[in-house]
């Protein structure tokens, strides 16, 4: 049997977390006869968000010693969960080192960063990778000390090759061959523990994969080597029907198809990155979201089928900070023409288009971008050619959420809409803007923000997800 295994989050929050991660990696490996396993780390908790800030703030005050107390504090973090997490002095020792030569490594470009005073896309990504460059030693220690032999590459090691486009580096053809290439001499007797979230351009410089991207690292390899499936060790039951911090009876959902968790995905759930879905569709591998605390548990299996149940809708997800632009003209004489226009500076700038909807009789089109990107967007649609004459007014609203439905059951099931917006009324819950594709797996709309939970929660109940 092969399996790819996948740690991340406060999974591996610290030592203790580590290790228990590698004695799964051990039991697992002792369950089975000529069991094949390859492992995928993300970054200690909380420390890839801690290099970004710190990044950006010693680019803007560029002192030095700022840097030379970020890095000890760094180091001596991954120094401590080291301890917990090795037992033999050895092995101990020898990850100590190279924590230390990782941290020299960051502190050079980091004082680089504060000389220079300038944070480029590509020095965040060479900075962002440190988090799983720091964990993969330890983790493959971790698994070391239990006693079966591993070790560690980054992403570009074991041919994750993309392209130049830093924060989410798209893959270059031919990578699920080189992978598969590099990944199976080792399997057998070794662990091979991999960096997720990281990749490397053709000419060796470093990228990412985007936020979350270690669950796209691990299915990139399970189809590169044909893995029988991939366990996603997480620090919860499973996929959720809400998030169970804000509605009340959120149930686990014990089977999902890949198209389900793709939506879901994409309109805001946390437990997969929205890519991660692609690589293993074509090869049908099956993907698990288990919990480290709970490991009997079976947790959530994603695949191939897509069950029909009862419930129409199975999930319901939601993007907390978005933006609703609306842009209007009487001199708007085609709707296509201008949208055109629009879809192509938005693309130059990076934006990312969430949700789109358009009125031909009002020559309006609206878009639900990331708030993040609000500013970038108003710049790039007001630098049309001719914005003065055709297009008269750009506006926006910060103030909203955008809510998904999302279930294959619902396609070709009459009512389905008129239940979510009968819900949304019941509770006097105006709707900004409403989309739904032609598949029909998922229904999204907009609403205020101080009402996104309260509309989440009355949809949840009327389908019933929660029972």
């Amino acid at each position: 049997m092969r399996i790819v295994m996948k740690f991340g989050g406060t999974a591996i929050a610290n030592g203790e977390k580590i290790k228990t991660a590698a004695n799964l990696v051990m039991q697992s490996k002792e369950a089975a006869e000529n069991m094949e396993i390859v492992v995928v780390t993300s970054a200690i908790y909380a420390v890839t968000d801690t290099i970004y800030e710190q990044a950006n703030r010693i680019a803007e005050e560029g002192k030095v010693e700022k840097v030379k107390a970020f890095v000890e504090e760094l180091r001596n973090k991954h120094n401590m969960v080291a301890s917990a997490a090795i037992d033999d002095t050895q092995v101990l020792k020898k990850v100590n080192g190279e924590i230390k030569e990782r941290i020299a490594e960051m502190e050079k470009a980091l004082i680089g960063i504060c000389l220079l005073g300038e944070l480029t896309l590509r020095s965040l990504d060479y900075l962002g990778s440190f988090g799983e460059r720091l964990a993969a030693p330890i983790l493959a220690g971790a698994i070391q000390s239990a006693g079966i032999d591993a070790v560690h590459f980054t992403g570009g090691d074991i041919g994750i090759i993309t392209n130049a486009e830093y924060g989410s580096a798209q893959l270059m053809g031919g990578v699920e061959q080189e992978v598969r290439a590099r990944i199976m001499p080792l399997l057998g007797d070794k662990i091979p523990v991999v960096c997720g979230f990281t990749g490397e351009t053709k000419d060796g410089k470093i990228t990412t994969l985007g936020r979350g991207g270690s669950d796209y690292t691990a299915t990139i390899i399970g189809a590169a080597i044909d893995a029988d499936e991939i366990w996603l060790w997480k620090d919860t039951e499973g996929i959720m029907s809400a998030d169970p911090k804000r509605i009340k009876n959120a149930r686990k959902i014990p089977y999902i198809s890949y198209i389900e968790a793709m939506e879901l995905s994409y309109f805001g759930a946390a437990v997969l990155h929205p890519r991660a879905i692609e690589p293993v569709m074509k090869k049908k591998v099956p993907i698990r979201v288990k919990n480290l605390l709970n490991p009997d548990d079976e947790g959530t299996l994603i695949g191939e089928e897509q069950e029909k149940t009862k419930k129409a809708a199975k999930a319901i997800t939601l993007i907390e900070n978005t933006s609703i632009v609306n842009i209007a003209g009487t001199g708007i004489g085609s709707i296509s023409d201008v949208a055109s226009r629009i879809f192509s500076v938005l693309a130059a700038k990076n934006v990312d288009i969430i949700m789109i909807s358009h009125g031909s009789s009002e020559r309006t089109v609206s878009l639900v971008i990331d708030s993040a990107q609000l500013e970038r967007a108003i710049d790039a649609i007001q630098s049309i050619p001719a914005v003065d004459t055709v297009i008269r007014d750009i506006s926006y609203n910060s103030n909203v959420c955008t809510v998904g439905v999302v279930g294959v059951g619902m396609a070709g099931t009459i009512g389905v809409a008129g239940k979510v917006f009968s819900a949304l009324g019941n509770e006097g819950i105006s709707v900004k803007m409403i989309s739904q594709g032609s598949s029909e797996f998922n229904i999204s709309f907009v609403v205020q923000k101080e009402e996104a939970y309260k509309a989440a929660q009355a949809i949840h109940d009327v389908f019933e997800m929660g029972s």
